[in-house]
């Protein structure tokens, strides 16, 4: 059985930077599809970046372009760093991992923007 888990989150201040860490464990199938989505509350949940098991092919929502950027160490290990926070940057982030018809999600790690 595969499981995600997250790390890295926590309170930064606005222009601040953190960088997230995903790491999978169980039998993963290639190819396969990492990201990283969120959700603030009251929101509904969006994707943040991904990026494809061979690492060539990313994704990013437009809010974050230029200002996050997801990479991938392995096929089990993916980061994102994260740059130039924004209060609206506040929201559980949760990492994915897609293969074949299967999808796995991970606890989520929260990140809080506040001066």
């Amino acid at each position: 059985q595969v499981q995600l888990v997250e790390s890295g989150g926590g309170l930064v201040q606005p222009g601040g930077s953190l960088r997230l860490s995903c790491a999978a464990s169980g039998t993963i199938g290639v190819p396969n599809l990492m990201g990283w989505y969120r959700q603030a509350p009251g929101k509904q949940r969006e994707l943040v970046a991904d990026i494809t098991s061979g690492g060539g092919i990313t994704g990013y929502a437009e809010s974050v372009k230029g200002r996050f950027t997801i990479s991938r160490a392995n096929v089990r290990n993916i980061f994102l760093q994260m740059n130039s926070l924004k209060p609206d940057d506040t929201a559980v982030y949760y990492c994915n991992l897609r293969y074949g018809v299967s999808e796995v999600w991970g606890q989520g790690t929260l990140v809080t923007v506040s001066s």
